[in-house]
């Protein structure tokens, strides 16, 4: 089975198989798998994949959170203002 090399870096070296598919070795000679190899291909074009985006998922239940906490506060920062209010309208 021998393997036709398509891309060598610095970093990798992109192999296609006979069947057609990629093997991904790093500077090391050892293996690429996983989501890494998929970004790699994707990357250089060889691929078409949704990469992976957990980092991407996380933010806006970050961001979600960050909004409840502001309309949290924001009630709290205004009744003071109303209790100000009542308090001069009982004072005259």
């Amino acid at each position: 089975m021998a393997m036709k090399l398509v891309k060598k870096t610095d970093e990798y070296t992109i192999l296609q198989r006979s069947d057609n598919r990629y093997a991904v070795k790093d500077a090391n000679k050892n293996p690429v798998n996983g989501d890494e190899k998929v970004r790699i291909l994707v990357e250089e074009g060889l691929i078409k994949a949704a990469v992976p985006a957990a980092p991407a998922e996380e933010a806006p239940a970050e961001e979600a959170a960050e909004e409840e906490v502001a309309a949290e506060e924001a009630p709290a920062e205004e009744a003071p203002a109303e209790e100000e209010a009542a308090a001069e309208e009982k004072a005259e």
